[in-house]
């Protein structure tokens, strides 16, 4: 007979193993994904630049060549702040958002040295029409995308706040950028990263199927020049919000842009 400490150490271990698999596991959900980005144009997508209205696609940054989406600077010969993003048409909630990319090319010249093979999926985002002219982020949080240097250690699915806030494991995290537990990855290789959106109650990411980030309680900063004008019309806890793709001088492919939603 199992003694009665013994048995509740491996009850204790099975309620563990099973809370640490839930949290780590990718919800297996029926039902297609939908192609946000459909391989051929933009459509669905609206572009905004610092210093530039709504709807202007500087320089032709975003554009679609091969089948990817493509974040190019090829038409610059220095980049000075033009800082983009690339906005779907529709607010999302809750939802699995699957992007496949790379980084490619160099840096364009001008661009800052942070921004070095740096780019970004940004969530809960503020509506692109809501965006000041010479704003150069939207309120949001970032899945920052980092792509190796050779020598230092780089993370991606970082979690970054411009204008927000977020909650990790309890405590208000006001610091800007929060480094994931991801490999480095060096070269142009394609890179899988995932991100499950349960509102604001748990939002993880994921890297090639393995979860290296996780928040909760995305908030707009009273703080933050963007955060506090934003706050004077719009609630202060985020629960749902825009996705747009970054344009921030590395040039970059995106083979695949899809989601599937998820009920609250």
């Amino acid at each position: 007979m199992m003694k009665r400490s013994v048995f509740l150490s491996f009850v204790l271990l099975l309620i563990l193993n099973v809370a640490a698999k839930s949290q780590s596991s990718i919800p297996d959900t029926t039902g297609p994904w939908i192609q946000l980005f459909n391989g051929k144009n933009l459509d669905g997508w609206v572009p905004k630049f610092a210093g530039y209205k709504l709807g202007v696609n500087y320089k032709n940054t975003f554009r679609v060549e091969n089948g990817l989406l493509r974040v190019s600077y090829d038409q610059y010969k220095h980049f000075d702040g033009q800082f983009g993003h690339l906005f779907y048409k529709k607010k999302f909630s809750s939802y699995i958002l699957r992007v496949v990319y790379r980084f490619v090319g160099k840096q364009v010249p001008g661009g800052p040295d942070w921004g070095y093979r740096n780019n970004g999926i940004m969530i809960f985002c503020q509506s692109p029409q809501s965006m000041l002219k010479d704003q150069d982020y939207p309120a949001s949080v970032e899945v920052q995308l980092l792509g190796g240097n050779g020598k230092d250690k780089r993370p991606t699915a970082n979690g970054c706040t411009p204008g927000t806030n977020i909650v990790i494991d309890g405590k208000l995290i006001t610091q800007h950028c929060n480094p994931s537990t991801s490999p480095t990855f060096n070269g142009d290789q394609w890179v899988t990263v995932t991100v499950v959106v349960h509102s604001d109650s748990l939002i993880q990411n994921y890297v090639n199927g393995k979860p290296v980030f996780h928040f909760s309680k995305p908030q707009l900063d009273p703080n933050d020049p963007d955060g506090k004008r934003l706050l004077k019309t719009e609630p202060k806890n985020l629960k749902d919000g825009y996705i747009s793709i970054q344009a921030e001088s590395a040039p970059t492919d995106f083979k695949t842009i899809e989601i599937k939603e998820l009920r609250n």
